[in-house]
């Protein structure tokens, strides 16, 4: 029934198995595959034709985590997966991003891939299982792909390289690399580093790109076997088109894009396009030569060739620079006073103000992942309004695009931020982008820092970001530092690169090309590090280390630890007690299940009455020692008194006073204040408490040979 293939491979020291032709049969291309004992389905359909008017290649991507897959049901009310979560879709961007560049040019059918994470081992993460996947699925449909690529996932532990580290090998991993590519070239990186140098991570790179060709070579065996008849498909020869267009528009567009000013140049664009539109599609002509999407498309692949040209002829930018430098930066902090820290970052026509909040424990982020709950204590959100670029558009919930910058700007700054035991605050960054023109996520690395520092965060070093570019016309290249929006779309390499004065933190790489080889990713490596420390020098104008004080209207939070067989009498039956004392105190607690609390407040006074009553409840009473309490209860043969805590103890009727005593209540009265000292306890363990040795006045002990009347003078 089912014409079924299989390839099978040792890879990174566990089987590698992909399958195809049992599941999902009536899609263009399914793979199953199998990593240790993590599966994924892949599947891929792509419409037979492009809709009339198409003007863009319309690919999507969605990986999909099944709660199944690790023995587990869904949270919430209706017991089913919902809305994708932050890692799936920085997964699917994870796996767009290098297939992308790998359909030809014009080919514009509605495109699909869709993974489904089927069985989790809780030991091989499924995301680099999903890209080969993806890979497969793609190369057996019969799609126009230029495929197959591979995927690895690279560790750095102990000084040495290792290919697709187990998950818990990657708590001991100074590196977090993923990289992708065909068997000739890289295509993507996405990393996280803690600080290190530039060749440490170019032989992360290449490491991997080594590592991941076995994968590609199972990928062909079993297309070998089993892949569909390739579709037709001949991009549209629109050569004479290009030719006559140089010709009409060749001049002004290459005037237009020496203006400097992004709007004016924009507008001077703009003109050159409507000529050219009236030129081969001049109206009262019902049947002209070229449609309106063939000169739309000519003309937008002129711009870039135009661009290319004047870079690589004159290594003379768009706005004037040259190839290395850095366009202006002012870096200012305090922006916002009232905020916990603030910082307005701006370099050229690229400006973030990023804002940074602290929080208590109850701020924390909860995360249900298939591994498992886990906390999150560090939060970066950014956002990517429509004003930024002038432009009017729909504002709702964060796209792929946000949620995938705003990781890129937490994976730089996360290795520099100090532990919860040296800093024990929930941080929350907010990075509003109010203007871009070339890279707002670098901007955003940059203004986290200084916002971080500002909030008095202890950050190990200050972190800066820059976008690196490249042009590439056969043997003639450029590396471009800090990067325009034009430069960005019109190029064939995105390169980000964070980190400190010392090294790298965190690298991405999205390469368009396949022509990119180890000596220019090494050469843009150092020119990026030369870019990153001017910088940093400019950020250091503003701040240079954190500040030593929180703001005013910062949270304070002191921590203590206390015994764990103590923490069910903090909290109380119901948590009565806990909530007495915040309601006392005003103080807020978080009790953590190791015995840590924290303390916060705004007020010290708060923190302090909550430390002393938490402390008056799990400190034992030292025998000997002299305590103040209250008599809470008056009976024929003496008096309770709760003198530490919660605690109670008896001051027998013969403990009252130096002199004999008749009657209890001649000496004391429920709600009085005495002065106690604790003999011990019984044989019942009950506490034995006396207030004839302590002077009720002083709250001293009487000495044995002094009378009390000597001891009062």
């Amino acid at each position: 029934m089912f014409n079924s293939h299989k390839v099978e491979i040792e890879w990174g020291g566990r089987p590698l198995i992909l399958e195809t032709g049992k599941i999902a049969r009536q899609a263009d291309g399914a793979v199953l595959a199998t990593y240790g004992e993590s599966t994924v389905l892949a599947t891929v359909v792509s419409a037979k034709s492009a809709k009339p008017g198409q003007d863009f290649f319309p690919l999507t991507v969605n990986y999909q985590e099944k709660t199944f897959a690790a023995g587990k049901i869904p949270g919430g009310y209706f017991k089913r997966e919902g809305r994708p979560s932050e890692n799936e879709t920085l997964v699917s961007r994870l796996i767009d991003r290098p297939i992308r560049p790998l359909f030809p040019a014009g080919y514009k059918n509605e495109t699909q891939v869709i993974i489904t994470v089927m069985q989790h081992d809780l030991e091989n993460n499924p995301d680099i299982l999903s890209m080969i996947a993806a890979s497969a699925a793609l190369t057996l449909s019969g799609i126009p792909f230029m495929g197959p690529i591979g995927g690895a996932r690279i560790g750095y532990i102990n000084g040495e390289y290792v290919l697709n580290p187990h998950v818990d090998e990657m708590d001991e991993s100074d590196l977090d690399l993923i990289v992708a590519g065909t068997q000739d070239a890289v295509l993507m990186v996405e990393s996280e580093a803690q600080e290190l140098p530039e060749d440490v991570m170019l032989g992360a790179v290449v490491f991997g790109q080594n590592g991941f060709q076995p994968v590609i070579d199972a990928i062909i065996k079993l297309a070998e076997a089993a892949a569909k008849e390739p579709r037709e498909f001949e991009p549209e020869d629109l050569s004479s088109l290009e030719e006559a267009m140089l010709g009409v528009a060749e001049t002004e567009l290459r005037d237009a894009y020496k203006i400097i000013d992004k709007a004016e140049r924009y507008d001077a664009v703009d003109a050159v396009k409507k000529k050219v539109v009236s030129h081969f599609i001049p109206e009262g002509v019902e049947e002209p030569e070229y449609s309106a999407e063939q000169v739309g498309s000519v003309f937008k692949s002129l711009q870039a060739k135009i661009v290319r040209w004047n870079i690589l002829d004159t290594k003379s930018r768009i706005d004037g620079r040259d190839l290395e430098t850095v366009r202006p930066i002012v870096a200012e902090v305090g922006l916002l006073p009232r905020t916990h820290g603030s910082a307005l970052f701006t370099r050229g026509e690229t400006q973030a103000i990023v804002v940074a909040t602290l929080g208590t424990g109850e701020d924390e982020q909860y995360v249900d992942s298939l591994t498992g709950m886990y906390k999150e204590n560090f939060m970066l959100h950014y956002n990517f309004p429509p004003f930024s670029v002038g432009e009017t558009g729909r504002m709702g919930s964060p796209g792929r695009r946000e949620i995938g910058h705003g990781k890129l700007a937490w994976r730089a700054v996360h290795p520099m931020l100090p532990t919860s035991e040296q800093f024990p605050y929930t941080l929350r960054v907010v990075s509003e982008i109010t203007e871009s023109n070339g890279s707002s996520s670098m901007a955003t690395v940059c203004g986290t820092s200084l916002a971080l520092m500002d909030a008095g965060v202890p950050l190990a070093k200050p972190v800066a970001g820059i976008a690196m570019g490249l042009i590439k016309e056969e043997e003639r290249f450029a590396v471009l530092s800090d990067i325009l929006g034009d430069e960005d779309h019109l190029g064939d390499m995105d390169f980000k690169v964070a980190g400190t004065k010392d090294g790298i933190t965190s690298l991405q790489m999205d390469i368009k090309i396949t022509g990119i080889t180890e000596e220019i990713m090494g050469i843009a490596l150092d020119q990026a590090k030369g870019g990153r420390l001017h910088i940093l020098g400019e950020m250091s104008k503003a701040i240079n280390e954190s500040r030593e004080e929180l703001g005013e209207f910062a949270p304070r939070i002191e921590v203590m630890t206390i015994p764990v067989d103590k923490i069910r009498d903090v909290i109380g039956s119901g948590g009565k007690v806990i909530r007495e004392i915040v309601e006392k105190t005003g103080a807020k607690i978080n009790i953590e299940d190791d015995g840590t609390i924290k303390f916060a407040s705004a007020s010290a006074k708060e923190i302090e009455a909550a430390k002393k009553w938490v402390h008056s409840i799990v400190a034992e009473p030292e025998v000997g020692e002299i305590y103040q309490g209250t008599v809470v209860k008056v009976a024929d043969f003496g008096a309770f008194v709760n003198f530490f805590g919660p605690r109670d103890g008896l001051v027998h009727i013969s403990q009252l006073a130096q002199e004999r005593v008749g009657k209890t209540s001649d000496v004391v009265k429920e709600g009085d204040k005495v002065y106690v000292k604790l003999l011990g306890f019984d044989d019942r363990g009950k506490v034995r408490l006396s207030m004839k040795v302590v002077d009720q006045d002083s709250g001293k002990e009487i000495p044995k040979d002094q009378p009390a009347e000597a001891a009062q003078d």
